[in-house]
């Protein structure tokens, strides 16, 4: 009890404060359960709605083997797709060292070998949270299809030992196959197609559309066989000539053929073999196509007659050793009517054929011509200033092309002698691509205008490749979308000044019980 007044007082004063204090401080905390109470009534009340996040990306990697060298490409699309279809864009490129799978025939191993690099490539490519579910495909084009026509057996090997090598991988392996010819050109028209936005495009509010547009032709020219296919509404007569495809939700006719051994190595090959056909086997060949003066040594084996596109021309005992000189004339109509008569333009049992007695309707449309038609092209736009916009055109350049001699062609086309085997073949593809076109194809003043030479589209490089990985998208099992609920922004806009103005209050009575404890 106490008993000096002036001390009672102090003692009661010091009571109520500290009543007064926790009594604030109860005030202080019922608000602010009463704001955050408020707070999450709106949140349960207010009307929220579902927001889909943008889908992961799947990847898919495709090995092209071709004839004279393999190309790996990697594939990416978005795990929802579009009417069953990825979107498809290339995520990575890798080009193999050495030869085509085809050239290891014989050497165990080998061709196996030759993908590591490349395979190695795409583990650091691809997160490792999506390689399991990474579809890996090899599809071998037409020096495989030569293999197997030549040697089935070494063919079989050198795809299991592939096969082998690629399910080693941590990838969905799907399969290691040789392409038809059908195959190729379908899968090339594709790739045309898609990267010019024929079947869908990206519009500018962000969605994908079907542009409507109509589709173009693809021309392609490889080492081994050439391929041309094109949508149609003609009556096709050969159903082996016939594809038929659903992309987008969108189904395509299409005519398609592919012409083996006239790939530009093969019909090199085949040029030369009909050069020692018809001149017989001397020790010097002259070859019209070649530059002025220019010699070269070749093997009748190695480099004729050891191909299954030159056997129709190979004589009799012939001494696969043996060695000829084949000498440059550099003669323009000579050489053209050597070419001509590698084709075959009679024995039409259809209402209309390209060549070699196979069924083709007119062409029509747009076309896209790549690979070597790609290169031919550009050399002889370098060289001569002269477009391939014509076939009169590409006469005149063919021609002033054939009478270089193969200085002038280095130096025009700025090159150097490392670059010779491309340019001691310029006067034969010049007038190869020239007859094919017109003779072969029938492109005439009206349609070969409409024919255009290209590497790339759309940043992206054109071959069968991309279209086979849109095929195997389809064949993929799309994702759901992830969803999340979330706010309209005009309440979402409120609740955030709610949460401010909250801040702002408990760091003002911060500062004044700061203030306070120290007065």
């Amino acid at each position: 009890m106490c008993t000096d007044s002036l001390c009672c007082r102090a003692v009661s004063h010091t009571l109520q404060g500290s009543a007064m204090s926790l009594y604030r401080a109860q005030i202080i905390g019922a608000a602010v359960l009463v704001i955050l109470a408020i707070i999450g009534i709106f949140l349960v009340v207010l009307p929220a709605k579902e927001v889909t996040m943008p889908a992961d990306n799947m990847y898919g990697i495709v090995l092209d083997a071709g004839s004279s060298h393999t190309s790996m490409f990697i594939y990416k699309w978005p795990a929802d797709k579009q009417n069953g279809t990825g979107v498809v864009t290339q995520h990575s490129e890798c080009d193999a060292k050495g030869g085509g799978i085809s050239s290891y025939a014989g050497k165990p191993g080998d061709a196996a070998k030759s993908l590591e690099e490349c395979m190695n490539h795409a583990l650091k490519e691809i997160p490792k949270s999506r390689q399991h579910q990474t579809p890996l495909c090899l599809g071998a084009t037409a020096g495989m299809r030569l293999l197997k026509e030549i040697n089935q057996t070494e063919s079989d090997k050198v795809l299991k030992e592939v096969r082998d090598k690629l399910s080693s991988y941590p990838f969905q392996f799907k399969e290691a196959k040789i392409l038809s010819g059908q195959e190729e050109g379908a899968y090339g028209w594709v790739t045309v197609n898609y990267l010019l936005e024929k079947f869908i495009k990206y519009d500018f509010v962000g969605h994908w559309l079907n542009p409507g547009r109509n589709t173009i032709g693809a021309l392609d020219l490889g080492g081994a066989s050439t391929q041309i296919t094109f949508e149609t509404s003609q009556n096709l007569e050969n159903p082996d000539n016939q594809m038929n495809l659903t992309l987008y939700g969108q189904a395509y006719t299409l005519y398609t053929h592919s012409f083996l051994c006239y790939g530009q190595d093969q019909f090199l090959k085949r040029l030369l073999a009909h050069l020692i056909q018809t001149q017989g086997v001397l020790n010097q060949v002259i070859n019209p196509c070649y530059p002025p003066k220019f010699n070269i040594s070749i093997n009748l084996g190695k480099d004729v007659f050891d191909s299954f596109c030159t056997k129709e021309y190979k004589p009799a005992n012939l001494d696969a050793q043996r060695n000829v000189t084949v000498v440059g004339s550099g003669n323009y109509h000579q050489c053209v009517n050597n070419i001509t008569e590698i084709f075959t333009f009679s024995n039409c049992n259809y209402s209309m054929c390209s060549f070699d007695g196979v069924f083709q309707p007119r062409v029509t449309g747009s076309f896209m011509a790549f690979s070597a038609f790609y290169h031919t092209q550009k050399y002889i736009k370098d060289i001569t200033n002269i477009a391939l916009t014509s076939p009169s055109h590409a006469v005149e350049a063919a021609k002033l092309i054939c009478n270089m001699t193969i200085t002038e062609l280095l130096h025009k086309a700025n090159l150097t002698e490392k670059n010779m085997k491309y340019m001691k073949n310029l006067c034969s593809m010049s007038n190869f691509v020239q007859v094919l076109l017109t003779k072969g194809y029938h492109f005439d003043n009206t349609s070969f205008p409409h024919v255009s030479f290209e590497q790339n589209a759309a940043g992206a490089s054109v071959g069968w490749a991309l279209g086979y990985m849109l095929k195997v998208s389809n064949e993929m099992p799309a994702e759901s979308l992830s969803v999340m609920k979330a706010l309209p922004s005009g309440p979402w806009k409120g609740i955030i000044v709610i949460f401010i103005a909250f801040v702002l209050f408990v760091l003002g009575y911060c500062l004044i019980i700061y203030r306070n404890r120290n007065d």
